[in-house]
């Protein structure tokens, strides 16, 4: 794939930019003074990411943020689409919205992301939502000032599906990041790796990574605003790089991020364990900014079940990749994926996935009861497992891993913590809440000044899922 495929040209970011300013001078003839923008997201981090800039752009507009849809003259559903359950969550709450549309018929909603790049759900919003004004894919992001100056002034629904399986890389789009200490930085998009039961290569394209320059740019300015976290993000950041004229890694981006000056942890997601080189670990090791947490997908310890799941390693070769890692760094935090109940999963496949979790000892697993997805390999192949068995499993996999993880927790007991503040606690607002290096949540008294702040903490008490201490001034 030529690089000039992917890579959307200045004129047309500045064309964008003229859409931005067109719309602004529409906003500006209106009688109303403050115009609101929301934007709710669904699913991964990438969508975390794409959705600042929407918003960004939604700003640029003449917009003002809002965190209350009801308030909203624009609303857009930036969508998931890897699991069933997270494509049912956007269309409940996009129906939900039907209501302030009823009481705001000026109301614009917009629904984009990976949801919507599928044909089947554009047909199902078009024929079931007609409140809806467009949908657009995700390699349209960057188009959003000129979908959305055309349906002010013609309002008239409208479909914006992506052209062709390439993507595209927009550089030089305002964003407006959630956090003001911690950033999402995409360095790639995409996926090659078609697994059986995933749909990100059909809905988000093929790998295609941006230039190094524009992604230590990027940093760098966060670095000066002083940021205290950056994560990277790819669909597979290991195979970042391949698609670049130059000879130049993952590995190699990781060196030139830690040269940049501030006092910043660097973590990066997803992994494929079958491009996680030597060079990334040692790189890793050798480097104080990078985080020593090493998110590493396994899905499944069977053999069998991996190469119907087209991973392309084993539990032999993943094994070595997490033995390297612990020889290199002997306190790296290690988390995974694993999904439960794939086509043809039979009682011994299971029973090797958990083997798996007691060999490795993941501080944390993210699992999934597997989902069909529509235009996959593995939805339509046979030996589905009924529900009931896969509910079984899946509670049996958590029991073992929560007793793991409760056990790498109590090490933490009478140890100093250093803790990025993220803010008060969901459960217990009376309490702070941050992470340490390895990405534990940690939980103390404290006052809001030290939000975005790094804060040493003596751990006192250790739970499955958190950590619980007292601040040392």
């Amino acid at each position: 794939m030529e690089r000039k495929e992917v890579i959307i040209s200045p004129e047309k970011i500045k064309e964008q930019y003229r859409y931005m300013d067109l719309v602004k001078d529409l906003l500006g003839q209106r009688m109303q003074s403050v115009h609101y923008a929301y934007v709710e997201t669904f699913g991964c981090q990438q969508n975390e990411a794409d959705s600042e800039r929407i918003m960004g752009m939604l700003v640029s507009m003449g917009y003002t943020k809002t965190t209350d849809p009801t308030n909203a003259d624009i609303i857009i559903v930036n969508t998931c689409a890897v699991r069933e359950h997270a494509e049912l969550r956007a269309l409940s709450i996009t129906g939900q919205f039907k209501h302030l549309k009823e009481k705001k018929r000026s109301l614009i909603i917009g629904v984009c992301g990976c949801m919507v790049s599928q044909e089947h759900r554009k047909e199902d919003i078009k024929n079931k939502y007609p409140y809806i004004n467009f949908l657009f894919g995700t390699s349209m992001n960057y188009r959003l000032p000129e979908i959305l100056y055309t349906a002010l002034i013609k309002q008239k629904r409208a479909y914006y599906l992506d052209c062709g399986d390439q993507g595209n890389i927009a550089e030089g789009l305002p964003v407006e990041r959630e956090s003001s200490f911690k950033a999402w930085v995409s360095v790639m998009y995409g996926c090659n790796n078609f697994c059986t039961y995933c749909v990100v290569p059909y809905v988000r394209g093929r790998e295609r990574s941006r230039d190094k320059g524009e992604i230590l740019s990027e940093i760098n300015d966060l670095a000066k605003k002083g940021y205290k976290e950056i994560t990277l993000l790819g669909q597979n950041v290991n195979s970042y790089g391949k698609d670049l004229p130059e000879e130049y890694d993952f590995a190699d981006l990781l060196s030139d991020i830690c040269k940049i000056e501030g006092d910043f942890t660097v973590r990066f997601m997803t992994s494929h364990p079958k491009d996680a080189s030597k060079k990334l670990i040692d790189t890793m090791a050798k480097n104080d900014k990078i985080a020593k947490a090493f998110h590493l997908p396994l899905q499944s310890g069977s053999d069998r079940i991996l190469k119907e799941m087209n991973r392309h390693y084993d539990k032999k070769s993943y094994l070595e990749l997490v033995s390297y890692m612990r020889e290199r760094m002997p306190d790296i935090a290690i988390t995974t994926d694993i999904i439960v109940g794939f086509p043809g999963e039979t009682e011994e496949d299971f029973e090797e996935t958990l083997e798996m979790l007691k060999t490795v000892e993941y501080d944390n697993i993210y699992s999934f009861i597997y989902s069909k997805r529509k235009g996959t390999k593995a939805s339509v192949m046979e030996c589905q497992i009924p529900e009931k068995v896969k509910k079984e499993r899946f509670a049996r996999m958590i029991e073992t891993q929560n007793a793991i993880s409760n056990g790498k927790n109590n090490i933490y007991l009478d140890t100093v913590q250093r803790v990025l503040v993220e803010g008060r606690s969901k459960t217990n607002p009376d309490k702070l809440t941050g992470r340490n290096e390895k990405n534990r949540l940690v939980h103390f008294s404290g006052p809001d000044s030290l939000i975005g702040c790094w804060a040493n903490i003596k751990i006192t008490e250790a739970e499955t899922f958190s950590l619980s201490g007292e601040l040392i001034k």
